[in-house]
This record gives C-alpha cells, sequence and structure tokens, in this order.
C-alpha cells in the first residue's frame, strides 16, 4: 500500500515543522518546503534520524512555475499528493501611512496567492484520482480580530477564508475536502517577534484573558492539521477550525 503523501510549505519553522513532524507520525511522506533552506533541511533531516520519510524542497510560493513544477515531481515520484498545508506566511508590523502599494501586494502574494498556487497545483492530481485534502492557515486575524498596524495581514488573512470556501464548493464534486485553521495566539518565532508582532511580554499579557490560560503551541495547530486530512473529518469541508484556547468566545 501507497504511503500517503503530505507537501507542506512553509515547513522549516514554527506550525510547518510541528505540523510536519505530526504527519511524519501519523504514517505521513512528508515534502518539505520553505524559502528557509537551512532550517527545512534539518527539520526534514530530524524526522528521517526519528524514523519517518521527510525531504525537503526549497519553494517560493510567489513562484508559480517553481509550484507547479515542485507538485508534478512529486505526484511523478510518489504517485500523487494526498494532503497539501499552505502555511507559509508572513507578519510585518507597517503603518497605513506607511503601507505601500509594494509591502501590501508581497503580504498579499505569500499568504493569499501562495494558497492559492500551492491548490491551484495540486487539484488536478487530486482530482484525477477522485480524493485530496487541502488545508489553508488563516489566523483570529483573518476571522475576528483587526490588527493594528497590520491591515495587509488581517486582509491576507481574512481572503484565507473565502478562498477556502470558494474551493471547497467547486472541488468537492471531486472528492476534494478543503478547510483552514485559524490559529489564535501561538508561541512562533513570529508571534515572539517585538518587531512585527506581540513579542515575549504580549504573549504572556495575552494567556491572562485566554480561556484555556496559556498561549498556544505549535503542536496544537499541528494535531488539528492531521486530524483534517484524516477520515475522521471526512464530512468536513468548507470550514475554518479556530484553535485559540477558547480567546474568540471567551474575551468577547
Amino acid at each position: 500500500m501507497r504511503m500517503p503523501v503530505v507537501l507542506i510549505t512553509g515547513a522549516g519553522i514554527g506550525i510547518g515543522r510541528s505540523s510536519a513532524v505530526a504527519f511524519a507520525r501519523a504514517g505521513y511522506r512528508v515534502i518539505l518546503t520553505d524559502v528557509l533552506e537551512r532550517e527545512g533541511r534539518k527539520a526534514a533531516e530530524e524526522i528521517v534520524a526519528a524514523g519517518g520519510q521527510a525531504e525537503f524542497h526549497h519553494l517560493d510560493v510567489r513562484d508559480s512555475a517553481r509550484t507547479d513544477a515542485l507538485v508534478a515531481l512529486v505526484e511523478e515520484t510518489y504517485g500523487g499528493i494526498n494532503v497539501v498545508l499552505a502555511n507559509a506566511g508572513i507578519a510585518h508590523k507597517v503603518p497605513l501611512a506607511e503601507l505601500t502599494d509594494e509591502k501590501w501586494s508581497h503580504t498579499l502574494d505569500i499568504d493569499l496567492g501562495g494558497v492559492f498556487r500551492i491548490a491551484r497545483a495540486a487539484a488536478p492530481g487530486m482530482r484525477r484520482r477522485g480524493s485530496g485534502s487541502v488545508i489553508a492557515l488563516s489566523s483570529i486575524m483573518g476571522v475576528a480580530y483587526g490588527w493594528d498596524e497590520h491591515v495587509h495581514y488581517s486582509a491576507a488573512k481574512s481572503g484565507v477564508v473565502g478562498l477556502v470556501r470558494g474551493l471547497a464548493v467547486e472541488l468537492a464534486k471531486d472528492g476534494i475536502r478543503v478547510n483552514g485553521i485559524a490559529p489564535g495566539y501561538i508561541r512562533t518565532a513570529q508571534a515572539l517577534s517585538e518587531e512585527n508582532s506581540l513579542g515575549e511580554a504580549g504573549l504572556e499579557a495575552a494567556a491572562k484573558f485566554i480561556p484555556l490560560g496559556r498561549t498556544g503551541e505549535p503542536e496544537d495547530v499541528a494535531d488539528v492539521a492531521v486530524f483534517l486530512a484524516s477520515d475522521a473529518a471526512r464530512y468536513i469541508t468548507g470550514q475554518v477550525i479556530v484553535v485559540d484556547g477558547g480567546l474568540l468566545v471567551g474575551r468577547y
């Protein structure tokens, strides 16, 4: 029986890296992709050292030709891609007065365009096989919150929600499920950046008003991704699952 294959974008650090580990433990062959070459290769090597099947490929999700070529290579080598986890994203703090067209487009091109490109590339193969799962990372900033000096990020992550819904309807007849995950405050390098996000002190403060009493860990999101890809979620499509420790329902 062929080992199922998952392709993860932004797999070098944070949620992507933890998801790669979680999928490997669940019995998947993991294709890790990232622009972070050193981190991505190290993550793949650690999975292999632990007995899993993994490999790293450099991928900038803004590059349509490279995205298409990589998907084609993986399909030819392993007989298909069962799951795509579109996780790659950036979050740069930019006040509106300084938000140039270039900065706006840069974030939208990665956080929303990157999801679109990898889904578009993987869909034909999934359609031919009559099955597949696409999972996209949104954010609580895309489903409920606004974020001061991050309007480009919030817009992109809101766009992911619409993309999930549209793709879910269009691809359902071909046996492909499309869902999203909207993480809350998760302890990642991005969230720990004082320049672009909350920083350590901000995360500690956030934990005080999260009902479960802590900020999330990347593994908390990774396990939800594995669930959404599994047969246990076979009747779930077009949904964006909030993973926030009760933040949204507890604070408002």
